[in-house]
C-alpha cells in the first residue's frame, strides 16, 4: 500500500470520514486503501466500493488539480452541451473522465447542476461558468491557470473588508506585516495530516485566497486555531456546501463569519449583529 491507511481508521469508525481521508492524502481512493478499509472495518469490498462511487466528491482515479465539469442534462444537452464538451476535449488533449498528461486538469461531464436556464455550464472548481460557448473555452481554461480565485477588490462589489478576532480571548488576528489582497490578513495557526504551522487568509469576505506554511492537499479537512490562546476555532454547524466542519471566527464590532475546513470548498457564511 502506497501509505498506511490504518492511521487514517480510527474508532469509533465512520467510514465516509475515511475515505474523505485518504483521498485528501492521495488524491483519490486507491484500490490497495479500499481493500485495506474493508479489511480493518469487516465490511465488504462491495460496500466500501459502494460508499466510494455513491458520493460525487470521491474517486477510483487520480484527479487534476483542477476539475473541469461539463453538464450534459437535457436542457444543456439541446443547447450545444456536448459541442462544448468536445471543445474542452481538444483544447486540453484529453478524454472525458481523463486526467491532462501534466496533472492540471480532470475533465468530466455532469447529468444536471440544477442552472438550466443558464446552459451550458460549465464548472470549474466550484467557480459557474453560464452560457458557454466554443469560444469561452480557452478563455475559461486560461483564467483557471491564472486563478479562479483572484479577485478586484475595488471593482467586486460584493467583496469587502472585515476585521476578525477570537471569540475566545478577543485578541486581533489581524496581521499588517503580511498582505493579502492589499489589506492585512488573517493569522492563524493550522493542523492537518500530522503538519503544524501557519496560514494567513484574506480579509476580504468573498475572497478565498491564502498562503500557507505548506501546501494544503484538495479537499484536505484542516482544523484552525487562534494564535494566542490556541483554541480551535470551530463551529457547530456543517458547511452548507460539503458537510465538512465549519471554522468559526469573530468580526470585530459584532458578528461571525464561518468558511469551510475542507480545502478547495467554497462555502462560507457571514452575519452581522453590531454596527461595522
Amino acid at each position: 500500500m502506497e501509505k498506511n491507511v490504518h492511521d487514517t481508521v480510527e474508532q469509533p469508525l465512520n467510514i465516509i470520514a475515511v475515505l474523505e481521508n485518504i483521498q485528501a492524502k492521495f488524491g483519490y481512493l486507491p484500490e490497495k486503501s479500499l481493500r485495506a478499509v474493508a479489511e480493518e472495518t469487516g465490511q465488504s469490498l462491495l460496500d466500501i466500493y459502494g460508499v466510494a462511487t455513491f458520493y460525487k466528491t470521491f474517486s477510483l482515479k487520480p484527479r487534476g488539480q483542477h476539475l473541469v465539469s461539463v453538464c450534459l442534462g437535457t436542457a444543456c444537452h439541446v443547447r450545444g452541451g456536448p459541442t462544448i464538451e468536445h471543445e474542452f476535449q481538444k483544447t486540453l488533449r484529453c478524454k472525458t473522465g481523463d486526467t491532462t498528461d501534466d496533472k492540471k486538469f480532470t475533465l468530466e461531464t455532469v447529468a444536471c447542476l440544477g442552472a438550466c436556464a443558464l446552459g451550458p455550464i460549465v464548472v470549474v472548481d466550484q467557480h459557474y461558468f453560464s452560457k458557454v460557448n466554443t469560444h469561452d473555452v480557452r478563455n475559461i481554461v486560461r483564467k483557471t491557470l491564472e486563478g479562479l480565485d483572484k479577485i478586484d477588490v475595488k471593482k467586486d462589489k460584493s467583496v469587502f473588508p472585515v476585521e476578525i478576532v477570537c471569540a475566545r480571548c478577543a485578541h486581533s488576528l489581524m496581521d499588517s506585516s503580511f498582505l493579502i489582497d492589499g489589506y492585512p490578513s488573517v493569522r492563524v495557526t493550522i493542523y492537518f495530516e500530522r503538519q503544524h504551522g501557519w496560514l494567513r487568509l484574506s480579509s476580504i469576505y468573498g475572497s478565498y485566497t491564502i498562503e500557507s506554511e505548506y501546501e494544503i492537499p484538495q479537499n484536505a479537512i484542516v482544523n484552525i486555531f487562534c494564535p494566542h490562546c490556541h483554541t480551535e476555532l470551530k463551529s457547530n454547524i456543517p458547511c452548507p456546501e460539503c458537510s465538512a466542519p465549519m471554522v468559526s471566527m469573530a468580526v470585530r464590532g459584532g458578528g461571525v463569519v464561518q468558511i469551510c475546513s475542507r480545502r478547495g470548498c467554497k462555502g462560507h457564511m457571514l452575519e452581522v449583529t453590531g454596527e461595522q
